[in-house]
């Protein structure tokens, strides 16, 4: 059979470690070759993790990150490139500023395509995961993650695009990640109040628009990964300058979470090979194909 290869494509570092990490971590340690394309740098990060707030580091967050991915990548045991942009960053106001001028999401879409196609020619992955139409949340750079991985995984395999970029390859899936459900909070709220722990998960719930559909209405697939919560925690802490240990990532142990919501959440968004919804696992349908 021919080597399995899955590419996560992400917008910045920590963003491969908090949506659909330890299906990464299982895929990899069952011998499939995976890799995290992350598209900018992550430069325009602010501090989220208190215990980093101390001379020096924002002055030097594009380094930082540089080294926290690389640490990430290894908790994971994956591959990663950088698609080389800068971050964007995420405008705040009414109305908001201007996007800083030669940022990822005013690159042309062309341009930022034709160097994932690149490396999608380059990797050859069987399966493509990357965000939904709004990106997670409407960021500017996860929007265009969205834009150029959909772009990338229809253009790849035709010979009349993008000469010059490798021989064309054609994915054979692609996936939007799913992780803010509103079943799973309700599910991590309960187990905490149960338990007498206050849960960080009931402003957030409050909140929730109770018109809004549940994103679990898109999940077509849920891959089950809790014997890799652990590696997930290991590549999130890697991430020091933005992940707070005492944030809500972490609000419900590993060893919980394995009990009440041992899956990550995707939606098949194309696929050139047959499968059968619902599915458990991101090559159905593949493994059949390749050692045709």
């Amino acid at each position: 059979m021919e080597q399995l290869r899955l590419l996560a494509v992400h917008a910045h570092p920590d963003d491969e470690s908090s949506k659909g990490a330890a299906t990464l971590a299982k895929y990899a340690a069952n011998g499939v070759d995976v890799m995290v394309v992350t598209c900018t740098g992550g430069e325009r990060g602010d501090i989220l993790n208190p215990r980093m707030d101390k001379p020096g580091v924002l002055e030097n967050m594009a380094e930082l990150r540089k080294t926290e991915m690389a640490n990430a990548a290894a908790a994971l045991g994956v591959e990663h490139r950088w698609l080389g942009y800068e971050d964007s960053g995420l405008p705040e106001g009414d109305p908001p500023p201007p996007l800083p001028e030669g940022c990822f999401a005013l690159v042309p879409i062309e341009e930022s395509t034709r160097e994932l196609v690149r490396i999608v020619r380059e990797f050859r992955p069987h399966v493509l995961i990357t965000y939904d139409e709004n990106g997670g949340y409407p960021h500017p750079d996860h929007i265009r993650c969205h834009e150029i991985s959909v772009a990338a995984f229809e253009a790849a395999a035709d010979p009349e695009r993008f000469p010059g970029t490798g021989e064309p390859w054609q994915p054979l899936k692609l996936y939007y990640s799913h992780g803010f459900a509103r079943k799973k909070l309700e599910i991590f709220h309960e187990v905490l109040t149960s338990k007498g722990v206050d849960s960080p998960y009931a402003e957030w719930l409050a909140k929730w628009d109770p018109d809004k559909p549940d994103i679990m209405e898109r999940v077509t697939t849920q891959v089950e990964c809790a014997d890799y919560f652990e590696a997930r925690s290991k590549a999130l802490l890697a991430h020091e300058t933005q992940i707070d240990p005492d944030s809500r990532f972490f609000a419900v142990p590993d060893d919980l979470q394995r009990e009440v919501w041992p899956t990550e959440e995707y939606e098949l968004a194309r696929s050139v090979v047959d499968t059968t919804l619902p599915e458990d696992d991101l090559f159905q349908g593949i493994e059949e194909k390749v050692s045709a």
